[in-house]
């Protein structure tokens, strides 16, 4: 489907004889860049994908592919979760190892995807970022959902990417903390009871109120849409949020954090 898309791209733009380095100075791209998408090795944004349909003159040819395009720049396991967190109501989440992807700055992303064995090639890697960093949309939707996040301690000490990473990381989270509808929590290390021992989980409650359970290990992801695991995982999720730091204790907590590095 990629392929067949990048096809009919380069069919469009030779139509209007551009040659590469002219029609992605026309998108904001590099001739290099261009040739990935037409071979099918980078998968373009949605509002790339709407930008050369206007160079182009395709006349919506190009955006009806828009959905597919966009659901491919995800891994094939996290296709189903990134549909539903653009439906969702309400997203709670508890974090370990590493934080929940709507969360991460695009320093920690590549400091984590450096970190892949075996190794992610160039084109693989800018295209999980690009992908990441396009889900974080949901912070500024309208109607805003209801967004929570649980996370461990540990997770806010590891220097992935470099300790200027971390900083960024942590200043990032305090930032995203501010928002009317995004409560950030930390679990301490020095509790002795916590509920969510068993590993990350996140919770998608959809416009109709069905809830959906996502859980990810070692790059293989579950999707639960069984009504009676949605309402266990989020009792459980309560029970975490009860067990953890406040909203505003778990701030204070990331600034001294924060000034300790």
């Amino acid at each position: 489907m990629v392929a067949a898309f990048g096809q009919t791209l380069k069919t469009l733009r030779l139509r209007e004889g551009l040659d590469r380095a002219e029609f992605g100075s026309r998108i904001g791209y590099s001739a290099a860049t261009v040739a990935s998408f037409e071979q099918g090795r980078r998968i373009p944004s949605p509002r790339t994908i709407e930008r050369a349909d206007e160079v182009l003159g395709a006349d919506g040819l190009l955006c009806v592919w828009k959905e597919e395009v966009e659901r491919a720049q995800y891994p094939v396991f996290f296709q189903g979760m990134a549909t539903l967190e653009k439906e969702a109501v309400e997203l709670v989440s508890y974090s370990m190892p590493v934080l929940n992807g709507l969360l991460q700055t695009e320093e920690y992303m590549r400091g984590l995807l450096g970190m892949r064995r075996p190794p992610l090639d160039e084109e693989t890697t800018e295209q999980r970022v690009a992908a990441r960093l396009a889900r974080q949309d949901i912070f500024d939707r309208r109607p805003a959902p209801f967004l929570s996040f649980v996370l461990d301690e540990s997770l806010l000490r590891r220097p992935y990417g470099g300790k200027a990473a971390l900083r960024g990381q942590l200043e990032h989270l305090l930032l995203i903390g501010q928002k009317r509808n995004v409560e950030i929590q930390v679990m301490p290390l020095d509790r002795e009871d916590n509920a969510g021992v068993n590993g990350p989980f996140t919770v998608v409650t959809r416009k109709d109120g069905k809830k959906f359970v996502y859980a990810e290990a070692r790059g293989i992801g579950s999707l639960e849409t069984d009504p009676e695991q949605g309402v266990l995982a989020a009792a459980l999720y309560g029970i975490i949020r009860s067990q953890a730091l406040s909203p505003r204790e778990s701030t204070e907590f990331i600034e001294r954090l924060l000034g300790s590095l």
